[in-house]
């Protein structure tokens, strides 16, 4: 019975033959040391995997005889596993991101184009800048060579142009890649983050708390003054109540 799906696992390591597994009548041996043994049967080639302890893995099945190495089969995958991880850091694909110019670009608007280019540049992708001329601009190429050698001094920091900037129709095409993260400038934007914080925030005064207004105290009043009652004499004549 077909499988309707392709199986998940489609590495190299899953799809090698193991032990008792491979076909082949006779093999050619690798030793655990990397060193070639020959041709053995298949049988002698297994009984010399047994006696060390490890497993026989067919690495090159179109090889005449088939190639097989003798290693613990966990410990080629694994091997195999890091070769390809570091092969793919080497194959990133490179995104390209555009950036449109003007030979009459006002001097905020650059500064935008190119902040956001800064941004795409440390995030490791190329900035394709296109300034374009549009009806008699053409006459004065030379105003837009200037702004884009105006744009490139700006981005030196975070990136260099791959070539010249070259007129091609209407249009100045420029490439520009990023340097890599040791050597390029950190973005303005993240250090504008994690900078200080705001000098009205740090010399601001911290609030303590009001003290309790103190209640007010009511005034002594000697006993000899108070009123008494029946016209008794008061016993306590003389004396302060607090």
């Amino acid at each position: 019975m077909s499988r309707p799906f392709s199986p998940r696992n489609n590495s190299a390591a899953s799809q090698m033959r193991v032990n008792g597994k491979i076909r082949a009548r006779e093999v050619r041996v690798i030793g655990p040391d990397g060193n070639q043994l020959g041709v053995f049967p298949l049988n002698d080639a297994l009984n010399l995997a047994r006696q060390h302890g490890v497993d026989l893995v067919e690495i090159s099945a179109n090889a005449v005889p088939p190639v097989c190495r003798i290693i613990e089969i966990g410990k080629f995958r694994y091997e195999l596993a890091k070769k390809e991880k570091d092969s793919r850091k080497h194959q990133h694909a490179s995104i390209v991101k555009e950036v449109q110019l003007s030979p009459r670009i006002d001097p905020h608007d650059l500064g935008i184009k190119l902040m956001h280019a800064i941004d795409f540049l440390c995030e490791d992708m190329k900035v394709k800048v296109a300034l374009k001329f549009r009806g008699r601009e053409m006459a004065h190429t030379e105003v837009g060579f200037e702004v884009i050698n105006k744009f490139i001094a700006d981005i030196a920091p975070f990136g260099h142009p791959d070539f010249q900037p070259k007129l091609v129709g209407r249009a100045i095409n420029l490439m520009i890649s990023p340097h890599p993260r040791g050597k390029r400038a950190k973005n303005p934007r993240e250090v504008e983050k994690g900078g200080a914080e705001p000098a009205a925030a740090a010399e601001a005064p911290k609030k303590s708390h009001p003290e309790k207004s103190a209640a007010p105290q009511k005034p002594k009043v000697p006993v000899a003054e108070q009123p008494s009652s029946g016209g008794l004499q008061n016993p306590f004549a003389g004396l302060e109540i607090q």
